[in-house]
C-alpha cells in the first residue's frame, strides 16, 4: 500500500486546485455580467422600442434560467474544490473516505477534488 503524498505532492496539487477554482470563478463572473447585468431587451440586442414576441421572450428566459443554472453548478463546484484544500491542510487529501486506501495520483490528476478511489466512486454510482 503507498504512503500518503508528500508536502512537495501536495502543494503541487493545491495549485491544480486554485487554478481549477480561479477558472471556476472567471466563469461565474462571465456569466453573471452576460446574464444579471442587461435588462431582457439587451440580452436579446433589441433596444427598439418594439415589444417582444412571446416566443422571444420564452428563449430569453429559457436562455437566463439556464445561465443561472450553469452559475449554480459552477458554485457548486467551488465547494468541492474548497473542500479538497481543506483535506490538504487537514492531512486527509488523497485518502478514500470508503476504504481509507491512498487515491491514485493520476485520478487525482484527472480529478483533483475526488473524494473515493476508483473502486469506491463505481460502488457509489451504482447504487
Amino acid at each position: 500500500m503507498k504512503k500518503k503524498y508528500t508536502k512537495k505532492e501536495l502543494s503541487e496539487f493545491k495549485k491544480i486546485l486554485i487554478k481549477k477554482k480561479e477558472e471556476i470563478l472567471d466563469d461565474i463572473q462571465h456569466i453573471s455580467d452576460d446574464t444579471l447585468k442587461k435588462s431582457q431587451k439587451e440580452a436579446s440586442g433589441d433596444i427598439s422600442g418594439y415589444t417582444y414576441h412571446m416566443a422571444d421572450v420564452a428563449t430569453d428566459t429559457y436562455d437566463r434560467e439556464f445561465s443561472l443554472g450553469l452559475a449554480s453548478s459552477g458554485r457548486e463546484q467551488l465547494y468541492e474544490l474548497d473542500d479538497a484544500i481543506k483535506r490538504i491542510e487537514d492531512g486527509t487529501f488523497g485518502i478514500c473516505e470508503a476504504c481509507k486506501t491512498v487515491i491514485t495520483k493520476n485520478r487525482l490528476k484527472a480529478v483533483p477534488n475526488a473524494r473515493y478511489c476508483v473502486k469506491c466512486q463505481e460502488k457509489k454510482e451504482k447504487r
